[in-house]
């Protein structure tokens, strides 16, 4: 019995090492391949996040993303190789405000520990951030990048934060930096004026949870949402009741869906209200696929960027509301 008990020990012993060998192999690599091209290592979470850092860094840093496109960040759960990720990252740049939910714990615990964690919104004054009702309060809604011009004030965390590490390139990041905020800002400039084709009284966005009020106050346009600004709320019986009264109430043709929330609950509240749902989901926590590009109304984007995200939400809103 005691021969069995060592054997299964030193076999345990084995995979444990081996597997410890085989990250350590992995990381090794990538963090040779790193060093070797002088590049910081910088883990991201969110798509948002991940293509606002990608353009401010270019070739000086190697990106990777924890979360890819669809994804619900507030019921993200951290896997195994995250973690590894986290552990051998420079810099991580998340988006706060508890958008990540369970995972911010983790990262401020490392932020405590090792630095270099960064929330971008963190650039964003607390005057500018909406406050939400019901199982959010005493939380700010963290669904900031609705507003190009508003998500424009958190590139200066990225470009601080990589100019900190990376002090030969703090010109480039500064300039990168400042072209892209010329992009968001004409970016926001052109959703107003597409907006704009819809009548005042026909500008209300229904969705399935509420990750548009930024969006909305951008753009004057009036958002319900079937669940809270989390979806890990669940709507109850009188909330979808209340929503199809007002859909009703409203004359409303058009309801949209959500490319990372389930279109069950949505699709519901419109067979119940009478009105058809849009065929094209918005993105509201998560991009597009990348190089997923079309063209309309004579503009063709990536609905994999953040600049393709906006567009084709503003052209679907427009579309289906007009």
């Amino acid at each position: 019995m005691a021969k069995k008990i060592v054997v299964i020990i030193v076999v345990i012993g084995a995979l444990a090492s081996g597997l410890s060998w085989m990250l350590q192999k992995e990381q090794g690599m990538s963090h040779s391949s790193a060093n070797e091209e002088g590049k910081l290592r910088v883990v991201t979470t969110t798509t948002m996040v991940t293509d606002m850092v990608k353009i401010i860094g270019g070739e000086r840093i190697l990106v990777q993303g924890l979360m890819g496109p669809g994804v619900d960040p507030h019921s993200y759960q951290v896997t195994f190789r995250d973690t590894a990720a986290l552990q051998g990252a420079d810099i991580i740049f998340y988006s706060g405000h508890h958008l990540e939910g369970k995972m911010q714990d983790v990262l401020e615990k490392r932020a405590k520990k090792h630095g270099g964690v960064f929330a971008v919104t963190d650039g964003i004054a607390k005057a500018d951030l909406l406050q939400p009702e019901e199982e959010f309060q005493g939380y700010y809604d963290p669904h900031i990048w609705g507003d190009p011009a508003l998500w424009a004030g958190c590139l200066s965390v990225v470009v601080d934060a990589l100019s900190e590490a990376d002090p030969n390139g703090a010109e480039q990041y500064q300039e990168r930096a400042g072209r892209y905020r010329d992009e968001l800002l004409a970016l926001h400039d052109w959703a107003r004026a597409r907006i704009g084709e819809i009548a005042p009284e026909q500008r209300v966005l229904v969705t399935s949870h509420d990750a548009f009020h930024y969006f909305g106050k951008a753009f004057a346009v009036e958002v319900k949402g079937l669940q809270g600004v989390s979806t890990n709320s669940e709507s109850g019986l009188k909330d979808r009741s209340d929503l199809v009264d007002f859909i009703q109430r409203r004359a409303l043709k058009t309801i949209f869906p959500e490319s990372s929330v389930n279109a069950k609950g949505i699709r519901a509240v419109a067979a119940e209200a009478g009105v058809q749902v849009s065929e094209h989901e918005l993105f509201s926590d998560a991009m597009g696929e990348p190089g997923d590009t079309v063209t309309l109304h004579g503009e063709t984007y990536d609905k994999g960027s953040y600049i393709g995200m906006i567009k084709h939400n503003v052209n679907t809103l427009v579309d289906g509301l007009k």
